[in-house]
């Protein structure tokens, strides 16, 4: 058995790290995958670490590195939509302490397994757009703000901004291989599924009814095509209240989603060979 753990949208809430490690402690997951929004939102930083990926994140899994020793488990993260990217480079550079591997636009080996990251979100209504790309076209939903529009904590050429898409990079980060043993870790869900249902009925702008599913096109249309073994979702906290769900089979591919907007952590625990048996935790 390989027990996996997988959270997202924490969202520098200390109470849910606790959770999280007391967790760890006790259950010695053999992979912890963490699905972005690590960090607290950028208006409303934790008053009590002058930096909190430095201050607390780095710190924590330290000790807890130390306290586990050989159990400490294998961890894959990326960065979120609400994770500014000038913060990036403390969790590559984390990496060389044995804390974590970063894999936002990467693939990793694990045993048979080939695992994947992607941090990008399609266009939303908030400025911050360090983590956000066009879809599958440039069009953009009413109601959001383009990606070359907002603002960035690390400038981007203004061409690549306006010409990349989710669609491409998937491409480009796949290439040929074959996934029938991969499994990704996403922040954006797959769109029109359990994963992406956000609080808009009855919504409209400008008399033009919003679009209730947020999700990623390409990603829906890339895990219907490719078919990989298991993906990881987190970004629309609201989507298993209102569906009743956390995830969803797509043909051969088993979906989680780790978002929650309760105050309580959510933990999906899964078998890494036995995904249908998953279950989420709340606590």
């Amino acid at each position: 058995m390989t027990l996996c753990y997988f959270v997202s949208d924490l969202h520098g809430k200390i109470d849910r790290y606790k959770k999280l490690f007391d967790e760890i402690k006790k259950e010695k997951p053999k992979i912890v995958f963490i699905g972005g929004d690590l960090l607290p939102p950028e208006l409303i930083q934790n008053k009590d670490y002058e930096d909190f990926t430095k201050d607390y994140l780095i710190k924590k899994f330290l000790k807890l590195k130390e306290e586990l020793n050989n159990n400490y488990p294998e961890i894959f993260l990326i960065l979120g939509n609400d994770d500014l990217r000038n913060k990036e480079i403390l969790f590559i550079n984390a990496e060389k302490l044995g804390l974590w591997k970063y894999i936002h636009n990467k693939k990793v080996k694990y045993n048979q397994y080939q695992i994947y990251g992607y941090s990008y979100v399609p266009p939303t209504p908030f400025l911050l757009k360090d983590w956000e790309r066009y879809d599958v076209s440039r069009f953009v939903d009413p109601g959001c703000i383009p990606p070359t529009e907002g603002y960035r904590s690390i400038p981007e050429p203004y061409d690549k901004i306006k010409y990349s898409t989710i669609q491409e990079d998937l491409k480009k980060l796949t290439n040929k291989d074959n996934l029938s043993h991969s499994i990704f870790l996403f922040h954006a869900p797959p769109y029109e599924t359990n994963l992406d249902r956000a609080a808009l009925d009855g919504k409209t702008i400008d008399y033009v009814p919003l679009d209730v599913h947020v999700g990623s096109i390409a990603i829906k249309r890339f895990i219907e095509e490719k078919q990989p073994f298991i993906t990881l979702h987190g970004h629309i906290h609201e989507s298993s209240r209102i569906t009743g769900c956390w995830k969803q089979q797509i043909k051969n591919t088993y979906t989680f989603s780790a978002a929650y907007d309760k105050p309580q952590l959510a933990i999906v625990k899964f078998d890494i060979e036995k995904p249908l048996l998953a279950s989420r935790y709340l606590i």
